[in-house]
């Protein structure tokens, strides 16, 4: 069995990991610049206090793998599983990202930012968000279902279809142009 290796303050630029997969181990304080991930295996990985930065890890696996207080910074994470990361202590940031199709399934995403980024058919099912803020996101098809949305601030996003009925949304906040969506069940007109 291979040993794991230990990175801390380094920084990574412009490496294609698509081909060659990151090395095992664990990774604290490191700075991932211009590096694609395409479709690579991240599994069984610790990242703590990491940034991506214009990075691709869109189709990544994510098995078991530790993000702890990990900024994604314009970077393209397309069709991931977020829920087959190793949950404990699971802390994120997402500014200025594309996460279409991507998964958040049943995890624990308290006070997590999204900060402008695009959530295109993102599952979001039973996710814990409370405190959660989504400051001018596109929400278009995004999947909230018994979600908790308690005290999250959407009031900047666009596009959400959220069910009042099958989520908790107490104290969330909503913009009065984003009403519709809480009652776009109803077929109802609002003009």
């Amino acid at each position: 069995m291979m040993e794991e290796e230990y990175f801390e303050k380094q920084t990574f630029e412009s490496r294609d990991y698509s081909q060659e997969d990151l090395s095992v181990g664990e990774y604290e304080n490191c700075k991932f610049v211009g590096c694609s991930f395409l479709k690579s295996s991240l599994s069984n990985i610790i990242f703590i206090e990491c940034e991506f930065i214009h990075c691709n890890l869109s189709m990544s696996s994510l098995v078991n793998t530790s993000f702890k207080d990990v900024k994604f910074i314009d970077c393209k994470l397309l069709g991931l599983n977020f829920n087959d990361c190793n949950s404990f202590l699971l802390t994120v940031y997402f500014e200025d990202c594309l996460l279409n199709l991507s998964s958040f399934e049943k995890l624990k995403l308290k006070k997590t930012h999204f900060i402008n980024c695009n959530l295109e058919e993102v599952d979001f099912s039973e996710a814990n968000l409370s405190n959660a803020v989504f400051e001018k996101c596109n929400l278009d098809r995004v999947i909230f279902i018994h979600t908790n949305l308690e005290k999250a601030d959407l009031h900047t996003s666009l596009n959400y279809s959220i069910d009042p009925e099958t989520n908790y949304l107490k104290k969330a906040k909503f913009s009065s142009l984003g009403l519709a969506g809480l009652l776009e069940k109803h077929d109802i007109i609002i003009t």
